[in-house]
């Protein structure tokens, strides 16, 4: 009966050893998913604030496009008004030799001396 205690024991021992085993590496895999739970959790914070960021920059942009849509009729303003400075420019440049024209016209009249009309 001593052989039957003694593996019995044995048996017992050996039962105990592979629970205690099944049961550490419970444990370990158990802390192993506890540890990728709070990574994924931090990770989804993470995102959560990038799309935020995301977000807020879409609104910039759209409000940055609205903006610029306005500007756009001050800009075809601007063209409009430079393409009249630029045909003012050349009536302008028209007139200023016109003038020269009639200066010199002017000047050779003043220069010759007076016809006599009485011979």
């Amino acid at each position: 009966m001593a052989e039957k205690d003694e593996l019995t024991e044995s048996l017992n021992d050996l039962f105990t050893s592979v629970s205690t085993m099944v049961k550490s590496e419970l444990q370990g895999t158990n802390n192993h998913l506890e540890l990728l739970e709070k990574m994924n959790l931090r990770v989804a914070e993470e995102y959560k604030g990038f799309g935020d960021v995301a977000s807020g920059l879409r609104v910039f942009v759209e409000q940055l496009k609205s903006k610029s849509g306005s500007f756009d009729q001050y800009v075809q303003q601007i063209d409009a008004i430079e393409q009249q400075v630029t045909d003012f420019e050349a009536v302008i440049s028209v007139l200023d030799n016109h003038v020269s024209l009639l200066e010199s016209k002017v000047q050779s009249l003043y220069q010759q001396p007076p016809t006599s009309s009485n011979n």
